[in-house]
């Protein structure tokens, strides 16, 4: 099916053992794109993945770590996570954006982990 409708999919949990994110995700063979929610005052724990990740902010505020750099991102304002570099995330508002990721073979993002 190539047509989406996000308010029309499911909006699960992503990755809930690191990460407050909800929301629908479009998963094609080899990018993934979501629209998630997290509500204010939660967290993205500390964590790395193989995939290469872009979030883009539509609403609110967040603190984001990447490395060792950190900044207060709102929005409008975008963000580059290369594999394999930690991050974290403190969202200081309600925050709502549009996430991006590589699919890497084997990687289930949902999972967190490597597939057999």
């Amino acid at each position: 099916m190539p047509f989406f409708k996000w308010t029309e999919m499911e909006k699960k949990f992503i990755t809930p053992d690191y990460s407050s994110a909800r929301g629908p995700n479009i998963k094609g063979e080899k990018i993934e794109v979501g629209l998630f929610f997290y509500p204010g005052g939660t967290q993205a724990k500390p964590h790395a993945h193989p995939n290469e990740q872009i979030m883009v902010v539509l609403k609110g505020k967040a603190k984001l770590r990447i490395g060792t750099e950190e900044k207060v991102i709102g929005p409008g304002e975008a963000a580059l996570m290369p594999p394999n570099i930690e991050h974290e995330l403190q969202v200081l508002e309600d925050l709502e954006l549009i996430n991006c990721k590589s699919i890497v073979e084997g990687w289930s993002v949902y999972n967190a982990k490597w597939e057999k």
